[in-house]
């Protein structure tokens, strides 16, 4: 038995020593580096703890927290809506779900028509209607941030439409007949049933949501470019790509990776505790 178990672990070593050079070597070299001032090229650097991390923990997460806000209230309510029997469902159900299968360079090409201040289709109908006579620059340093956040929004709410919706069509109709018995409204249903029922994938929606928008890189960078507005939207991605190739801080960069690093273990570590407790429950 003992001889069959180091057999076994002789013939795992190769692939055990591959995987730590590709996986485990650049994650630790990456920690290493991001306790260090240094130059993206040169081999000046100088020692400074977690002075980087100091650093960082000041900025925000304003475009991922709204983001994940205005995604998971959308994309709710148009589920709730879309789990209702009318006419034109199944149709109104593809539209919704349009925006999610184009790629992200065309989404953010439409929104940027949409909202340019010289010919965009925004800025036409405001003016047109008399709701302003000076059209916003929403592509500007004032605006970009919300134009960003309305582009991500429409962009990636079908997701969170199509996995709530998915779940709301498995709760059993009888609960909600009881519950209508029992003279509970709309309101008390979606407290006392819906919400109940649909928890775990809730707590899932966000998430994953949390974790894909938190470490977005290619709107934000398709939306404002480097220099000029770009220092007014930073997701942690773009924040890294631009302290190492653009300020040659590889340090600050580095962190920046150790900190979405640790953001995605965490995250998956809770996601499987997760699934694993429900498979311990069931």
């Amino acid at each position: 038995m003992r001889k069959s178990a180091l057999v076994g672990w002789a013939l795992l070593a190769p692939s055990l020593l591959l995987l730590g050079g590709l996986v485990g070597y650049p994650i630790l070299y990456n920690f290493w580096l991001s306790l260090f001032a240094k130059h993206a090229f040169l081999p000046a650097q100088t020692f400074v703890g977690l002075g980087n991390y100091r650093y960082f923990a000041t900025d925000g997460g304003i475009y991922a927290g709204s983001t994940i806000v205005l995604q998971l209230g959308l994309g709710v309510v148009a589920a709730l809506l879309l789990n209702e029997t009318f006419h034109g469902r199944g149709l109104l159900r593809g539209v919704v779900l349009f925006p999610y299968t184009i790629p992200t360079v065309v989404a953010v090409i439409l929104w940027k028509w949409l909202l340019n201040d010289s010919y965009g289709l925004v800025d036409y109908v405001l003016v047109a209607t008399g709701a302003t006579r000076i059209p916003p620059a929403w592509l500007g340093k004032d605006y970009i941030m919300w134009s960003l956040i309305v582009t991500s929004v429409w962009q990636f709410f079908p997701f969170v439409v199509v996995t709530y919706l998915a779940r709301l069509q498995t709760i059993p109709p009888e609960l909600y007949e009881a519950a209508t018995v029992d003279g509970a409204g709309a309101w008390r249903r979606f407290l006392h049933v819906t919400l109940p029922q649909t928890g775990a994938v809730l707590f899932v929606i966000v998430l994953l949501r949390g974790i894909w928008m938190f470490t977005k890189f290619d709107t934000v960078w398709l939306m404002a470019g480097e220099g000029g507005v770009s220092q007014y939207v930073r997701t942690l991605p773009v924040y890294a790509y631009e302290r190492t190739f653009t300020y040659l801080q590889a340090g600050m960069g580095a962190t920046l990776a150790v900190l979405m690093f640790g953001l995605l273990a965490g995250a998956t570590a809770v996601y499987f505790g997760l699934f694993r407790e429900e498979e311990i429950v069931s």
